[in-house]
């Protein structure tokens, strides 16, 4: 049985209470100032969120993305869900490939929901399932070794077809590899067809020809993968290797990530049109090229292009490659399992909670925070307050329920009783994901405004102020040529709007009540949202556990 006593802190006997704000999809990214015009937090007034800043006695610049909060590179934008997962766990936990390869490895993937659905579509119409995604072995997007184990599974569920539309990589592996993938594939499909299963590769092509776009920059090539894996239109050929061989004569010098889309066709014609009653998986793991295509399989009311025909499919991706907007609504892998939470503990040492947000992030400041958990731990401390958001598009109501979020807290801070409260400010996220910038600066200036409040209310009633987001986004709102750092344009001259999370770091600031008694723990070296849950026990006069990352903050010596 796990003991969750808290020691006290040797140096800091404790203050309270403590009030948590996370300003979500915040990050800090390059303003006006430094010839970037796209940043809403930049752009908006904000004399509250500047004067805190200048104010508070600690402020630091935190990781929020990437590897900081479990993710396999430094290169992968950071979400709501594993960001409030690493601030509230005080740990960061694997995401993606490495909980894939577990669940794969286990054999917990196959006895869940999501792929016993996706079989049995497939089994009980007679229809195929397909499997479609990033050919290669760069663990970045995917992984082959993870397509097999799907792959290989498939001779004992009484699936009788298999279709795979291979996209190849180029860029995370060796540039011209993608025939040796080809071959790989093969042998595994030449082991179904002995086991009796009709399974062929469908067609493909290079991932940034087709089908893996990302931030709503080319839907066109969204588009023609759609063309190319649905409806079975394009270039015909007898056989993948065919096509690759006959793509990259053609068209000397060509690299795979960039191979013109082909289509796999026999006497019949194409082999692997998706059709209605079939399933698909998206093997992907990594989130941001797989968002699109995953959302022109699964909206209703799609508009980014012209679909022309519209399966009625069960369309599963390997993970939930966007949380905030639940896309896709099925997936195979879910988030890691966390046990010993900042929350848990609190709970076992009696000292009370309460978690305030609207119902867009209402899961993230309990669910999520509370390891992937739906339940209190202790119904008679915890306190969880959960404000219905509105049912439109969040630009047309930039405000969303930031004031009455900021109602709902100032009255428990007023009714005292609470060690420990958090809220979430959706708003520059939610806002920020619109891709209307006007939106997002109103936005900010309302949470601005809320956060002026906050703070009256923490000076009034002596609390101590943490303040952080999650991660970024409306803080880079048009999208950045990585190799000459200009905005890009579209055709028509026009500023190409970027709806996603960002790289920035997010602010993390320490204000109120004894803050002036802490100094930045310079032994934490490469600060993140991990560190926050040791932080809150070292305020509250902890230790915090031998596993839990160090805290941002330690007490200054006493004179």
């Amino acid at each position: 049985m796990t003991d969750f006593t808290l020691q006290p802190h040797p140096d800091f006997s404790g203050t309270g209470p403590i009030l948590l704000v996370i300003l979500d999809g915040v990050g800090l990214y390059r303003g006006r100032a430094e010839g970037y015009p796209g940043n809403a937090f930049d752009r908006a007034r904000t004399p509250e969120l500047d004067a805190l800043f200048a104010d508070a006695p600690v402020f630091m610049k935190i990781k929020a993305h990437g590897k900081a909060v479990g993710l396999p590179s430094d290169g992968d934008m950071g979400n709501s869900e594993v960001g409030h997962n690493a601030i509230g766990a005080g740990r960061v936990f694997a995401q993606g490939a490495k909980l894939v390869n577990e669940a794969i490895g286990t054999g917990r993937l196959f006895e869940g929901a999501v792929w016993k659905k996706a079989v049995a579509t497939a089994r009980e119409n007679g229809s195929a399932l397909h499997f479609l995604g990033l050919l290669s072995d760069g663990n970045v997007h995917s992984h082959v070794d993870q397509l097999f184990g799907l792959l290989r599974r498939l001779p004992g569920e009484g699936v009788k077809t298999v279709r795979v539309h291979a996209l190849a990589d180029g860029r995370d592996v060796d540039p011209v590899t993608f025939h040796l993938y080809l071959e790989q594939l093969e042998a595994v499909l030449s082991e179904l067809r002995e086991k009796g299963l009709d399974a062929a590769v469908a067609g493909g092509g290079g991932r940034m020809s087709i089908t893996m776009d990302r931030y709503n920059a080319d839907w066109e090539m969204v588009k023609r993968g759609w063309d190319t894996h649905v409806l079975g239109k394009g270039r015909s050929f007898a056989s993948a290797r065919e096509a690759v061989e006959t793509l990259r004569k053609e068209n000397p010098g060509v690299i795979d990530q960039d191979l013109p889309p082909f289509v796999v066709a026999g006497e019949d014609g194409p082999v692997g049109p998706v059709n209605d009653g079939d399933a698909l998986i998206f093997f992907n793991f990594r989130g941001d090229r797989a968002i699109e295509i995953s959302r022109a399989f699964t909206e209703k009311d799609f508009k980014e292009f012209e679909r022309e025909r519209v399966p009625d499919v069960f369309y599963a991706g390997m993970m939930q490659y966007d949380g905030d907007l639940h896309i896709p609504p099925n997936f195979l892998v879910n988030p890691p399992a966390i046990r010993r939470t900042v929350s848990e503990y609190l709970a076992h040492n009696g000292r009370t909670q309460a978690a305030i947000s609207e119902t867009q992030k209402f899961g993230h400041v309990t669910y999520f925070w509370n390891g992937n958990n739906s339940e209190k731990f202790d119904e008679k401390t915890e306190t969880w307050i959960e404000i219905p958001s509105d049912r439109i598009s969040f630009d047309k109501k930039p405000e969303m329920k930031a004031r009455e979020i900021t109602d709902a807290l100032l009255e428990k801070i007023e009714s005292g009783g609470f060690d420990f409260l958090r809220i979430n400010l959706a708003n520059g996220d939610m806002v920020g994901h619109t891709g209307d910038l006007d939106a997002a600066v109103k936005a900010m200036e309302t949470v601005d405004e809320c956060v002026g409040r906050i703070r009256r209310a923490v000076d009034e009633h002596g609390l101590t102020l943490i303040l952080t987001a999650d991660h970024g986004n409306c803080d880079m709102m048009l999208e950045v040529d990585k190799k000459t750092g200009e905005i890009k344009r579209d055709a028509d001259g026009e500023p190409v709007k970027k709806t996603s999370h960002t790289l920035s770091p997010v602010p993390w600031l320490l204000y109120g009540k004894e803050a002036a008694r802490f100094r930045k723990n310079e032994s934490v070296t490469d600060p993140g949202l991990g560190n926050i849950a040791a932080t809150i026990l070292l305020l509250l006069g902890y230790r915090s556990p031998e596993d839990y990352l160090p805290a941002l903050v330690e007490p200054r010596p006493l004179p």
